[in-house]
Formats: structure tokens, sequence, C-alpha cells
């Protein structure tokens, strides 16, 4: 940013060494980074993918937003080794049906193209056909911000549930103080044989929940902060077996670097956080990670 200040008269590889995380230790048995955003990590993928292998994961889910990314995502898999695709419009991009009223840009951005929902939608599910891809999300309910009106909101999660079940793949969820409302729609749908939630983010209870449905908890970095006990409570009390780890790369950088930008490699930090909380030797929870992973997503 301009005039910040904080790196005047650094060169720019100077730069980059100040604000590059720190690779981790190399784990002690292959690991994934079950949920990342390759098309928003400003590294080359090759590059990436190589710093991820260095330190044990070994396999990286990509994850799709909108029409664009999702297309992008899969291109991904497609040209790198070891690395799968998820596609969905996520609860943040979804927009208006054609029978509701329309509803202005949110925050400032540029009106969306006059695109039918069922024609994004029907890509998507031809995207999610392809062999690279292993799930389709992310997808969900976000409460937090106002990007779409929850009725909207609630109304591309029950398609994308359906185009999940249509096509024999995960389903990824986002679910941000939605907790009640995803689990209602889940079982109103009925959920795909496999689901996962993504940035694992609900207490004790929601993890007994999810362990009785059988639904995989995904814990990012932020399970590594200082103030995140109470999501380190519900990791301690996620069953082994229902566990994943991801990134959400770049975002929730994990300790110890906290702050700098995030990519896959670092999924090895939250993951010695997450044996530490269990109790578990750090290789007994690669295996159980790569077992639910192979479970959820594959066969590779």
């Amino acid at each position: 940013m301009p005039g910040s200040g904080r790196h005047e008269g650094f060169s720019q590889a100077e730069r980059t060494a100040v604000t590059a995380p720190v690779p981790p230790s190399p784990l002690p048995r292959p690991a994934l980074d079950s949920h990342t955003h390759l098309d928003m990590v400003d590294l080359p993928v090759s590059q990436v993918v190589a710093a991820a292998r260095a330190a044990g994961i070994v396999r990286i889910v990509t994850v799709g937003t909108d029409v664009e990314s999702s297309r992008w995502s899969v291109r991904c898999a497609e040209d790198h080794d070891g690395v799968y695709a998820a596609v969905a419009i996520h609860p943040n991009e979804v927009f208006a049906r054609g029978d509701d009223p329309p509803q202005p840009p949110a925050h400032g951005r540029a009106a969306r193209p006059p695109v039918p929902p069922r024609e994004v939608l029907a890509e998507i599910e031809a995207l999610a056909g392809s062999p690279q891809v292993v799930a389709v999300g992310e997808t969900g309910l976000d409460y937090y911000r106002d990007h779409a009106a929850p009725d909207v909101q609630r109304w591309w999660f029950r398609e994308h549930i359906k185009i999940a079940k249509r096509a024999g793949r995960a389903l990824m969820i986002h679910d941000r103080e939605a907790h009640a409302d995803i689990l209602r729609i889940l079982e109103e749908e009925g959920p795909p044989d496999r689901v996962v939630f993504h940035c694992f983010s609900g207490d004790v209870p929601m993890v007994k929940q999810c362990a009785e449905a059988g639904y995989v908890m995904s814990f990012a970095g932020n399970v590594t902060f200082g103030n995140a006990q109470p999501l380190r409570a519900a990791a301690a009390a996620a069953p082994a077996d229902l566990i994943l780890a991801e990134t959400d790369a770049p975002f929730l950088t994990p300790v110890p670097n906290r702050g700098k930008p995030n990519e896959p490699a670092l999924t090895a930090d939250t993951l010695r956080c997450l044996a530490e909380v269990k109790g578990m030797d750090l290789a007994d929870l690669c295996d159980a990670v790569t077992a639910t992973a192979a479970r959820t997503f594959g066969p590779w």
C-alpha cells in the first residue's frame, strides 16, 4: 500500500523474505490440504505444490467460489499432479432467482450479468462431472456477511445439495453463523453420502451432531490461534476418523506464521496443533486424515 512505510528501502526480494512464512518441518507421514484457493495465492502453482510436498502435504483440493474460479480450479487440477478441484457458487456470490425481486449489488460491487441461476447451476453440475473434481463446494450459508439474503442463500444451498447427490461428489459446506439452518436443511433435503464442514466453527454439541450424522469436520489454521480455545475443545471432541485439516489459503494462516500469507504447506502446522489437542501421535493423525480424505474425496 502506498505510503505504508513498513518495508520502504528494502528490495522486492527482501520484502518477500520478510513476509514469507517460515516453512514447517516435514510431517512424519503424508497428509493433505482439504481446502484451499490456489487462484488467490499470490505464487506460481508449481511453486506452491512443491513447497507443500516438501512439508509432507501431497494432495491439495483447490476450491471454486463462482463459475470462473470453478473453471480455473478444474484446469489447475488437470495441469498439476496431486491437485484436485471443488466447484460451486459461494453463498456470498449467489444472487436472486428470476422470480425474486432484484437486489442491488452488495458493497459497491459491479452489477452481475443477467445469467439465469439455472444456467449457472447447470455449468457447476457439468464441471462437477469432471474426473478432477472431488467435491461440490464451497456452498452453504453465511449469516455473518450480508452479500445475499438468507432465503436466497438457502435456495442455492439446496440446489447444490441436489447437484452433489446427482454427481456422486462430496458436499463441501461453508457454514458461518448458520449452524442450525445448515443442519436442518441437510436433514430436510437428505444429505449426500459424504459431507464436509469446511473450516469447522461449531462447538462441542455440534461436533456430536455432526459425528452422529457421519459428517466430516475440517479444521483450518484458526484452531491454532490464542483465542480459539472453544474451537480446540471442539477438535478434541471430534472423532479422529471424521477429521480433516485445511488452510483455506490465503486466509487463516496458522501459528507460528499468523499474519503472513497462507499456503498449503502450512497445513502441517495445523496438523501439529490438532495432534497436540487430541493427544495423538502426529504420524497417526496424518494416517487418519489421509484415510478420511480417501473415503471422502477418493478414490484418487
